[in-house]
């Protein structure tokens, strides 16, 4: 039972690159100003190992580790005299850790010399703090950066660090979910662990986190005065057990203590609040979890029951029947099983009449569970459990609680429902060939005993696949099956029924199986089922069906339709769960629609309710729609981002959907920055035939794309290649673009006697299926073959509605393009603002500039232009003549510098625009 042989120290720091950037920021700043920083965290978070990295970090002078002085008087003159001194006119970094427990006297020095710190030169003060308690008043002026419990994905990264990835499965599980994010309290739960217990060989020696551990963690920030404190944070550390969030109401907690405190006592004076408690309006809240657990593990049997008893009082008087009834399972001793209060306790838990979050129904089925003797009704009601814990977005939660059913008896329903959520876990947050795995699997044990929820593991079975992009067990999962009874038009009528929800997912899994077959005749009417019953649903399920089935169909104001009430239902149902999922439906329909800065809206959203609610993989696709998004403005960096951050999680879990949604937006940003030879090796690998083409249902979409880089880059039989399969999807009418951008695809590629006729067309398309980007993409290759037939007038006409059209949808980079090309022309589309050296260019130079400036070569640069080498070269020499310059790299600098200079004015006027701040 030691920690050597199962923990060794990590090698890195886990997460917190937020406070690592902020901590470099006043490095950085050192060597030219002073700068105060104030890092506040709760025990256990980090902030000794955070103020150590900044210490091994800092190169440009010395590092002084500042104590609290018993013999020597706390003065801020004292302070700063002693910072003048250290550093001796050299920049210094000044680190002072847990500076709370300095004494009164010594803290307010520290706080007056840190708002004076300019006097002392270049001096950085490095400052911690706990924050189980709040901020002292004499640093409160400070500026903050708080450090927050690792997300699930930094501190499984950290356990397998320190553990070499030993640890099993279930017991990793249970590990990270005890630890919630506190990286040395799973340090401290895993050094207790044996090998055999860290490999799952041998059962958990009790909770993970028991006393003894906490208060090893939380270093005695627990500690109360008296004993109505110890009373009073008991009360309310009880209370969050049976609550919602984090806080209680103060008057449970006060009507609690009534009852709990002697009669003699009733009349005391009040006590003010403790230090570790937090008062907003009429809620109670621990400033540190992890002192609110601790204050709970270490109170006394007897009087946590006490507490417990009181509180149930409260709650049953006032009507709140479920968390009165947790407590008082908690409150009484005797036998570990209680069936009878078990039973009665689920009852409750499962009654939908009965107002209560998902949350608290999870915490009700867990506690049933331990209650109940039987284990496969034990096993039921963790699985039960599971489901709501999943349901409110809390999957690390979910998980343990699978595993506590999986060691249990239990029939192939319980099993297969079992088997359902961890699935479905999965597919959030895991790699997706398992979650399929578990889907089908759930779908075979449920067969039987429940037909429609092995309908609904098969469907999400068919998600899974489809987000793999594994085409042949996606048409497997979807196999035909018997319809279900409906009544006809009468199911319509009935949309709370279980009828129309199995009638949804038949049409749904049909409609499927036919556009993946190639039926695309036979796809559209169940498809268009699904969209029809969808308007008649106020449940976020079937309502997210309706929105993908909309999607398929290509009719984008039905999806958003459907995903905006599914949202709203999810909201109102309180599912953390489905909002990022019906976020994700809305952020891909405005993406189809062309509206790209809704798309980004909804994405932002859905990001941070993914990461919000553990699900890695849905954070994915709204990281690639964000890439998508930015990639028709002028945000390189933001697009790199974004698909550098799909990606990783992409190929870890094998979203292929996400993954070629992130590549295509790579592509296409380097399309609108006119480097079409990159864009057309990456769409290559993306739409050509072969093992390493892009997803099954959206390497489609990336064609327009392809054929316009493949176009310059001397690429046409490829182009031409991809056009037919391409024109088979126009014709079934799923993308309202498609059959536009199929028109002036044609027109890149055709002679030039009859490439006119489809560009209007191909304006004539978009004009009937909208969308203001890629009409104005189109109008802007139109334009640019006017102009190179030398139909000037013409030419400006179609290059000034593309800049329009560009300009309104906020396509910044391409909206450039059409500004060079009105130049080339003699136009002046805007006022020039400040001049920079490639103003000195003439429109055609600077195309030629910015080519080569990207590091292509002058065959290249002639090939993307259609102009000979020789005029390059020509060019090329007036380029570095008007420059001063003598070489490509050289250029690179110039023209590098002259575009980061434009990004930052067209933020600087954004910014005033909107009345944004940096």
């Amino acid at each position: 039972m030691t920690g050597e042989t199962t923990v060794r120290t990590a090698v890195r720091i886990h997460g917190h690159g937020a406070q690592r950037r902020a901590l470099r920021a006043l490095l950085d700043g050192l060597p030219a100003h002073g700068g105060r920083l104030l890092l506040a965290g709760e025990p256990g978070l980090g902030r000794t190992t955070l103020l150590q990295w900044a210490a091994r970090s800092f190169r440009a002078g010395p590092v002084l580790h500042l104590g609290p002085d018993p013999e020597a008087t706390a003065t801020a003159g004292h302070l700063l005299d002693t910072l003048r001194a250290a550093a001796d006119g050299a920049p210094l970094l000044v680190c002072v850790d847990d500076a709370h427990l300095w004494d009164a006297p010594a803290r307010s020095a520290l706080g007056r010399a840190a708002e004076h710190l300019d006097s002392a030169g270049r001096v950085g003060l490095l400052l911690s703090v706990a924050s189980d308690r709040a901020v002292d008043p004499a640093l409160a002026r400070l500026p903050v950066v708080r450090l927050d419990p690792l997300a699930p994905p930094r501190a499984a990264a950290l356990l397998d660090d320190v553990t070499d990835g030993a640890a099993a499965p279930a017991v990793r599980e249970r590990l990270l979910a005890e630890a919630e994010g506190n990286p040395a309290l799973l340090l401290a739960m895993t050094r207790r662990l044996s090998p055999a217990e860290l490999r799952g060989h041998r059962p958990l020696p009790g909770p993970p986190a028991d006393a003894a551990t906490l208060v090893e963690v939380a270093g005695g920030a627990e500690a109360a005065p008296s004993a109505r404190a110890r009373d009073m944070l008991l009360t309310v550390a009880a209370a969050v057990r049976a609550s919602d969030g984090p806080d209680v109401d103060a008057g449970l907690v006060r009507d609690a203590l009534r009852r709990l405190r002697p009669a003699r006592e009733s009349g005391a004076r009040p006590e003010p609040l403790p230090a570790q408690l937090a008062r907003a309006g009429d809620r109670l809240r621990f400033h540190s979890p992890l002192v609110r657990r601790t204050v709970y593990a270490i109170g006394a049997p007897d009087r946590r029951r006490a507490v417990h008893g009181a509180l149930a009082d409260v709650l049953e008087s006032g009507g709140d029947r479920l968390p009165g009834l947790l407590h008082r399972s908690w409150s009484l001793s005797g036998p570990a099983r209680d069936p009878a209060r078990a039973d009665r306790l689920a009852a409750v838990a499962a009654d939908g009449t009965a107002p209560a979050p998902y949350r608290l129904r999870a915490t009700a089925y867990a506690r049933a569970a331990e209650l109940t003797a039987d284990p496969a009704g034990r096993a039921e009601r963790y699985t039960a459990a599971a489901e709501q814990a999943l349901l409110a977005g809390r999957p690390e939660q979910a998980r343990p609680l699978l595993a506590a059913a999986r060691d249990l008896a239990a029939p192939a329903a319980v099993r297969g429902r079992a088997e359902l959520v961890r699935g479905l876990v999965e597919l959030g947050d895991g790699p997706v060939g398992d979650a399929h795995q578990s889907l089908s699997l759930a779908a075979s044990l449920l067969a039987e005993a429940a037909p429609a929820q092995a309908a609904t593991a098969a469907l999400a079975a068919a998600d899974a696949a489809w987000a793999a992009g594994d085409l042949p067990a996606c048409l497997a999962t979807l196999a035909p099956e018997p319809a279900p009874r409906t009544g006809g038009a009468a199911s319509l009528r009935r949309p709370h029924g279980p009828t129309t929800v199995a009638a949804i997912m038949h049409d749904h899994r049909v409609g499927m199986r036919a556009l993946l077959e190639g039926r695309l005749d036979r796809a559209g009417a169940p498809l268009g089922q699904v969209v029809e019953r969808g308007r008649t649903e106020d449940r976020p399920e079937p309502l997210l069906r309706s929105a993908a089935a909309a999607l398929l169909l290509g009719d984008v104001d039905a999806a958003r339709r459907a995903g905006a009430r599914a949202l709203a239902a999810a909201r109102q149902l309180g599912s953390q769960s489905l909002e990022p999922r019906a976020l994700e439906y809305l952020a891909y329909a405005e993406l189809r629609a062309g509206r790209h800065p809704q798309a980004r809206t909804h994405a932002e959203e859905g990001l941070r309710t993914a990461l919000r609610a553990g699900q890695r993989n849905t954070a994915a696709h709204h990281r690639a729609v964000l890439a998508l998004a930015a990639s028709i403005e002028e945000e390189p960096d933001a697009v790199t981002r974004h698909v550098t951050e799909a990606l990783e999680t992409a190929r870890r879990h094998g979203l292929a959907q996400a993954a070629t949604l992130a590549q295509w937006a790579a592509a296409r940003a380097d399309l609108g920055r006119g480097r079409p030879f990159d864009a057309a090796d990456r769409l290559g690998l993306l739409v050509l035939p072969g093992p390493g083409r892009g997803h099954f249902a959206v390497w489609r979409l990336a064609v327009p794309c392809f054929v316009e880089a493949a176009v310059p880059a001397g690429r046409h039989e490829e182009a031409r290649e991809v056009l037919t399969d391409f024109a088979g999807w126009a014709a079934f009418g799923a993308d309202p673009q498609a059959a536009a951008q199929l028109a002036r695809c044609r027109a890149l590629l055709a002679p030039p006697d009859r490439a006119d006729d489809l560009y209007r067309q191909a304006l004539a398309r978009h004009d009937e299926a909208g969308g203001d980007f890629e009409r104005a993409r189109t109008a802007l290759l139109y334009g640019k073959w006017l102009r190179r037939r030398r139909r000037p007038r013409e030419a400006r006409d179609r290059l000034g509605a593309a800049l329009a059209g560009f300009e309104r949808c906020g396509a910044g980079v391409w909206a450039a393009q059409a500004r060079d090309e009105l130049r080339a022309l003699g136009a002046a589309p805007h006022a020039t603002g400040t001049p920079t050296p490639l103003g000195r260019l003439t429109p055609q130079q600077l195309r030629i500039a910015r080519y080569v400036a990207e590091g292509a070569t002058n065959r290249e640069v002639a090939l993307a232009l259609g102009v000979s080498t020789r005029t390059v070269d020509y060019h090329l020499r007036k380029v570095f003549a008007a420059l001063g310059i003598r070489s490509r790299l050289e250029l690179a600098r110039v023209v590098g510098q002259a575009e980061q200079g434009r990004a930052a004015r067209r933020t600087a006027a954004h910014q005033e625009k909107t009345g944004a701040r940096p």
